[in-house]
């Protein structure tokens, strides 16, 4: 056990973790030259087309010191995005240390320094490393003195390195067998082992991630979860190198895999205890921290009938993703369905296209929305997750919505943008701070509701993309939110609701209505779009009927044929209007999302 190490990669979004990732596997020769490419432990195509990566990826390297020992480093290349923050979580909970990259061209950003106090946090070695220093903009004495500020280490603690070119990794591979820890633990005590992760293979069954912490695992021991009660035969462990290898046990501060051909996604939990049935250990693993969901949105099958198929990839989606929450929903539009819990607006959209992807399954998702919490006059706290739940503001006292402290660093120039674009969206500006002569931290209090559909974009465009964005709940808060519904010739489109501040419902309303009109297709008869905040309509746009010329026919003649024609015509049109129903096609649900403010 003292020769086995466990660590993993955080820095903030494209610092160049995979690339290193990549480097500490070549020069190990963990991997053939013939299988070797670019991010190699991104193995699903939507990490490598937008190049992030979205899993954490677990893989054991063979290491030979400078002192003749054989060392079996244990790697998990994490996240860096913000919505994927609960996936590093789940790293560091199965780590002893860490390799904190910084860009020497950006420095420090938003997400080095959460993901940073995650890691304090699990009381993980810090092994700062400052990357791409073979840029041309490599400011490598400036982040220096940020690395130290940030986390008080002597200036010789920081290696320099470089992903790309393979600079300084020998001196990495050995920083992580000196400084970090090797894993504490007995392999004769009985099994305690954390799961971190899982996947679901077709042909055997759910493949378990874990970490032992004390205890061994064999081929052939009956295994059981804790928090489920479950027993199960471990028919295949092992280890994860590039690929899955067999080994005939797993012992204490090793990290592996095990396969009990279970095919119910519902019995596996990350965060669950493994432990042996004839010897179970006695206190389970402290897990993680249950996942909070920040953005909800509902998704529903195009057809209806292909909703059994849905939930079962939903179960699937959900072992490999545990920060993904839904429950079933049923909507008059689109019938039934799940409602759905995200990490933010690209774990959304990332969820919709693997479930196009992976399981062939094409979705509506219905408005994007976060939680908030109704008091009802007699005092009863209502949480509402969809506009649906809404309750009439009648009998409604108030209603409090979810604030979060957001972090901006950015450059000086980029302030004046900055503060524009959060006091519009009903910010507070706390703090104002320089870190360095060229860059500086903004700290706001901010509704999520304001931030959940296109700040982050915003936020990049106004900045040329030179400023990180982080942020952290910090409760509720009380709002004046409102329910608006979309009416077709009134008849409400409950897919189409939302929940809105009262200053912003109006300018959404006409937007909403004005977009509808595009996109919905012409009929027979008039359609009337609307936009209502209860009975009082904000908005209104109408598209008008297609009509067929019924005079043609008539060539002369008297004006009161053609006038018959017409007055018949009307009549049926009316007739038409009042048993027609509109179709609202998929596209009309998706603009919703893309309303430019």
């Amino acid at each position: 056990m003292k020769n086995i190490r466990n660590f993993c990669i955080i820095a903030h979004i494209d610092h160049g973790k995979s690339t290193l990732a990549d480097r500490l596997l070549q020069a190990t020769n963990t991997i053939s030259e013939r299988e070797m490419m670019d991010q190699v432990l991104d193995d699903m195509d939507l990490e490598r087309e937008k190049g992030i990566t979205i899993k954490s990826h677990a893989i054991q390297i063979n290491y030979k010191h400078t002192d003749g020992q054989e060392y079996i480093l244990n790697l998990i290349d994490t996240p860096g995005h913000v919505d994927f923050s609960y996936e590093v979580s789940r790293a560091l909970a199965a780590c002893e240390g860490a390799l904190l990259l910084v860009d020497a061209t950006q420095g420090i950003q938003a997400q080095t320094i959460s993901n940073l106090y995650l890691a304090i946090d699990n009381d993980l070695e810090i092994i700062p490393v400052i990357n791409k220093i073979d840029m041309d903009g490599a400011m490598i004495e400036e982040v220096k003195d940020q690395i130290i500020e940030l986390i008080g280490c002597k200036p010789e603690d920081i290696l320099l390195a470089s992903g790309r070119t393979g600079i300084g990794v020998d001196g990495i591979l050995q920083a992580i067998v000196e400084r970090i820890p090797a894993p504490k633990g007995n392999p004769q005590e009985p099994l305690q082992a954390l799961i971190f992760d899982s996947v679901f293979n077709s042909f055997r069954g759910i493949i378990v991630y874990f970490r032992v912490l004390n205890g061994t695992i064999r081929k052939g021991d009956i295994v059981k979860f804790v928090s489920t009660d479950q027993d199960y035969e471990a028919a295949e462990v092992g280890i994860l190198k590039l690929k899955m290898t067999e080994k005939k046990e797993v012992s204490a501060g090793d990290v592996g895999y095990l396969i009990t051909g279970i095919k119910n996604a519902k019995e596996v939990k990350v965060g669950d205890t493994i432990t042996l049935k004839n010897n179970p250990t006695q206190e389970m693993i402290k897990g993680f921290q249950e996942v909070k969901p920040m953005v909800f949105a509902g998704i529903f099958p195009v057809n209806t009938d292909e909703f059994e198929e849905l939930r079962d990839c939903m179960d699937k989606l959900q072992l490999n993703d545990a920060s993904l929450t839904y429950e079933l929903e049923t909507s008059q539009a689109l019938g039934f369905g799940f409602r759905c819990g995200f990490l933010g607006m690209l774990h959304m959209e990332i969820i919709q296209e693997r479930l196009e992807r992976e399981f062939d399954q094409t979705v509506i998702t219905t408005v994007p929305n976060v939680s908030f919490i109704a008091y009802t006059t007699k005092g009863e706290k209502i949480i509402v997750n969809n506009p649906t739940q809404f309750p009439d503001p009648v009998k409604t006292d108030r209603i409090e919505e979810p604030y979060i402290k957001a972090q901006i660093i950015t450059k000086p120039e980029y302030i004046g943008n900055i503060m524009t674009l959060c006091l519009g969206k009903r910010g507070i500006l706390l703090n104002q701070s320089y870190l360095t002569t060229t860059r500086v931290e903004l700290q706001f209090e901010m509704p999520l509701t304001e931030i959940v559909f296109d700040f982050y974009d915003k936020l990049k465009s106004q900045t040329r993309g030179y400023a990180s964005f982080d942020y952290h709940p910090i409760g509720y808060r009380e709002s004046d939110i409102v329910k608006m519904d979309i009416l077709l010739n009134s008849d409400k489109v409950d897919a189409l609701s939302a929940l809105i501040h009262r200053a912003r419902s109006q300018d959404f309303g006409r937007k909403l209505c004005e977009k509808l009109k595009e996109l919905l297709p012409r009929q027979q008869f008039q359609i009337a779009i609307q936009a209502a905040v209860g009975a009082k309509v904000l908005a209104r746009e109408t598209i008008s009927a297609m009509r067929k010329d019924v005079t043609a026919k008539c060539y002369g003649g008297d004006i009161s044929r053609k006038r018959k024609l017409l007055e018949k015509q009307k009549e049926g049109k009316k007739r038409m209007r009042q048993i027609g129903n509109v179709e609202v096609p998929q596209e009309a649900f998706l603009a919703v999302l893309k309303l430019d403010d």
